[in-house]
């Protein structure tokens, strides 16, 4: 990448209160930075200011410990949560799978066509079964046999691969087991789940034979950080298709699996791109 086009993203929450757009804009001309892109938001309920601002990196005045420095005595200031990233260093991603192909498939695909702005340089299973599609993609592939014996101390071993490896973010493209709490505490929303039903209905196993006995309409699906509490951190994106009373569950699982694919990689975009705060039990998606 060019000097010409590093550019960074800062986002930004803290109580809502006059005088910060200011503040930040003002601090950002200080250091001769263009902004290129500003969003924000104020949640009426609790009066949260929330703000996503990308700029121009090329002029920066002084060096990026500097400019970090002043976002944090600003920060000091205002009660502000703050986090910044550089399009110099790509977010590492990790792709946890089981058996299933359909989002594992589509993820490299599209990293592979470049719409995924990320590296990713391991995938991790508790099956063999898509070491093939591994290679094929030319990804280190290691698999953990996960038993209830075995699962923390596998989970042990995951953890520390993953450290090694720096990464920054984990994709669970259908990874058929449920992390525990310590592994979820290591890596606090920085693991995004796909759940094949509209969240909160349909919870846990099995959600389209669900869906099919209580005659849904659309069927859908969640992509939402993951947590202690199963399938129920923070939704990240949403999406649905329609269902008739002539659907079988297999329909259900067909079209449900067209959704998936597209619910996962927007969430993984939108992540990589430095577009969610996390609110509470929810998020802020610019």
């Amino acid at each position: 990448m060019s000097h010409d086009n590093l550019t960074a993203t800062l986002l930004i929450t803290c109580p809502d209160q006059k005088g910060l757009v200011a503040t930040v804009t003002n601090m950002l001309a200080s250091r001769k930075l263009n902004i290129l892109d500003l969003h924000q938001h104020t949640a009426r309920t609790d009066s949260r200011f929330f703000q996503r601002i990308k700029f121009d990196l090329s002029e920066l005045e002084g060096s990026r410990e500097a400019l970090e420095r002043d976002i944090g005595e600003m920060a000091a200031r205002f009660q502000m949560e703050w986090k910044i990233s550089y399009s110099d260093k790509k977010k590492r991603v990790a792709i946890f799978t089981s058996k299933y192909y359909h989002c594992i498939v589509d993820l490299l695909t599209r990293w592979q066509i470049g719409e995924l702005n990320c590296d990713i340089p391991l995938i991790i299973s508790n099956h063999e079964d898509q070491r093939a599609l591994a290679e094929t993609f030319n990804i280190p592939y290691h698999v953990f046999k996960i038993t209830k014996d075995n699962k923390a101390e596998q989970e042990a071993k995951e953890i520390a691969l993953l450290r090694e490896y720096n990464i920054d973010l984990v994709v669970m493209a259908r990874y058929m087991q449920i992390l525990s709490d310590d592994f979820c505490a290591a890596f606090p929303h920085q693991i995004i789940n796909i759940h094949h039903s509209t969240l909160p209905a349909f919870i846990g196993a099995k959600p389209y034979h669900q869906a099919f006995e209580r005659g849904v309409k659309l069927v859908g699906a969640t992509a939402h950080y993951a947590t202690a509490d199963l399938d129920e951190g923070p939704i990240i994106a949403q999406g649905v298709v329609d269902a008739t009373h002539e659907d079988e569950v297999e329909d259900l699982v067909r079209k449900g699996r067209d959704v998936e694919r597209i619910v996962l990689a927007k969430a993984v975009n939108a992540h990589l791109d430095d577009r969610i705060i996390v609110h509470g039990r929810g998020t802020v998606v610019f």
